[in-house]
């Protein structure tokens, strides 16, 4: 057989980068998010992987999300995590004082972490977009990348108290809900998060597609 086209060689190239080194690179407290991969691969060793680093403004507050695909053979772990400043009655039940004004050591991260077997992965779809498509060449880099992966073909109804809008409202005014699709949907572009980025996110579906031929039921 011949060798590996320019175009393989590209895409494939994420599998150079370690979990590790992506996860650095991303920024979002490094060693909790390796702490937490570590534990949930359990032994495994991740091949590929995406991080991706979502940042955005509410008010005064800057809030961050990172989400995590990473495979090993024939599991991929999922993990969320974001952070947060404490809410009033949160950082009371912590000890803090009323009002005392919010410190570094108020803030939070959330993590959720699932373990998928990739025999379970029930759909997985990669829209690409293209720079200058008459111009396009094998070897060149793409614009950005769109991934959506599905293992359940369900959700899952969250609750939360309704939220008036008034800081010093104190009446209960009920739950709401919301579905929350099981699957993951991920938007990698270039010009935000660098070619690096993209290609490793290319990368992990190229693996992820061999492993679901080679684990499928």
């Amino acid at each position: 057989m011949g060798g590996m086209t320019p175009s393989h060689s590209r895409h494939d190239r994420s599998s150079s980068v370690s979990l590790q080194e992506a996860v650095d690179r991303g920024g979002f407290y490094p060693p909790l998010v390796r702490h937490t991969l570590m534990d949930a691969l359990d032994g495994r060793e991740a091949t590929h992987q995406i991080v991706h680093v979502d940042t955005h403004f509410d008010m005064e507050e800057v809030h961050r999300h990172i989400t995590v695909l990473a495979l090993a053979d024939d599991v991929v772990v999922v993990a969320h995590l974001d952070d947060h400043t404490l809410e009033a009655d949160e950082a009371a039940a912590l000890g803090h004082s009323p009002g005392e004004s919010p410190v570094e050591s108020d803030t939070v991260a959330r993590i959720s972490t699932e373990v998928v077997p990739v025999s379970r992965i029930r759909s997985l779809i990669l829209s690409e977009v293209h720079r200058q498509p008459e111009q396009f060449t094998p070897s060149r880099g793409l614009a950005e990348v769109s991934l959506t992966m599905n293992w359940t073909g369900g959700a899952r109804f969250e609750t939360f108290p309704t939220d008036c809008g008034n800081p010093e409202c104190m009446v209960d005014h009920g739950d709401n809900g919301a579905f929350v699709p099981e699957d993951i949907t991920l938007r990698i572009a270039a010009t935000a998060e660098g070619d690096t980025a993209v290609d490793e996110a290319r990368g992990f579906v190229r693996a992820l597609r061999r492993a679901c031929v080679t684990h499928a039921r």
